[in-house]
């Protein structure tokens, strides 16, 4: 399980450190795609082959929904697979780091199946605004017979 939250900067040649305890549970090769709220999403292969899976369910019309095509491809057609060196670290292409405004200080946040990246400011001002409505979500999530 992937929780937890942690700062780390890019360094010089657009690399950025795993945090120790992510590494050992995501392996020496992830894929990084563009996420939701501009966020990067970070999965390990066989958690990306079952959210690929999910996204293009095999219904025939699926392919035929312009809605689906278009989520496929910003999503999917945008990841890459990606290297961890030996040292924890990860080269995030260019497409991606600019598609999140990631230029220096990021937050790395794990959640459950995914690890996600930030800009560390964009996600201070997105936790401090969702911190105020945890009450409202929670309800929400209580009325969806979530919790």
């Amino acid at each position: 399980m992937l929780i937890g939250e942690y700062s780390h900067s890019f360094d010089g040649k657009s690399r950025i450190s795993l945090p120790a305890k992510f590494r050992k549970e995501m392996g020496a090769d992830v894929v990084v795609a563009p996420g939701i709220d501009n966020c990067l999403f970070v999965f390990t292969l066989k958690g990306w082959k079952e959210f690929a899976e999910r996204l293009s369910k095999p219904d025939s019309s699926s392919v035929l929904r312009t809605d689906n095509r278009n989520f496929n491809r910003l999503i999917i057609g945008r990841a890459e697979e990606v290297e961890v060196d030996k040292v924890g670290r990860m080269l995030v292409p260019e497409h991606l780091r600019e598609y999140a405004g990631l230029t220096g200080q990021a937050a790395i946040i794990g959640v459950l199946n995914r690890v996600e990246i930030w800009d560390a400011g964009v996600w201070s001002a997105y936790r401090n605004e969702f911190s105020k409505k945890t009450d409202v979500l929670a309800e929400k999530l209580v009325s969806a017979g979530i919790l």
